[in-house]
């Protein structure tokens, strides 16, 4: 018997029946991976937060699903006395990505700590500077 056939009520072989009710399921997505968007935040925020948006759509463009902490963090965490905590977030989140992209020239403080951890752990980073 093989295991491959999809099988009816009754356990015969029935592929056409389970193709039918696959093409009345909704499309599914291929895989895309998780990136770690990596850009400048603090200074001039708010240019580089439309900068890291612009980042974001970059990597959604190529396929992949961008994470930018540093653009919803500061929605409910305070720059001033929690940045320590938004860092740590911040990693927390970089651990569970593929790759770690870096956008511009410009590294900042928070950005040095993310290449090092990536560095650290072995991830893939990648380097983009035509976004910015």
């Amino acid at each position: 018997m093989e295991m491959d056939q999809k099988r009816n009520a009754e356990h015969y072989p029935d592929p056409t029946a389970y193709q039918a009710i696959r093409n009345t399921e909704p499309p599914r997505f291929p895989f895309r991976p998780v990136v770690y968007v990596c850009s400048p935040y603090a200074g001039d925020v708010e240019r580089n937060v439309l900068r890291a948006r612009r980042c974001c759509r970059y990597a959604a463009d190529h396929g992949c699903i961008p994470l930018a902490p540093h653009l919803f963090l500061p929605q409910f965490l305070d720059e001033k006395t929690e940045r320590n905590l938004a860092l740590f977030m911040g990693i927390a989140l970089l651990s569970k990505c593929a790759e770690l992209w870096i956008f511009g020239e410009n590294i900042s403080q928070g950005m040095e700590l993310e290449i090092r951890y990536a560095q650290k752990k072995g991830k893939p980073i990648k380097y983009i500077s035509e976004v910015i």
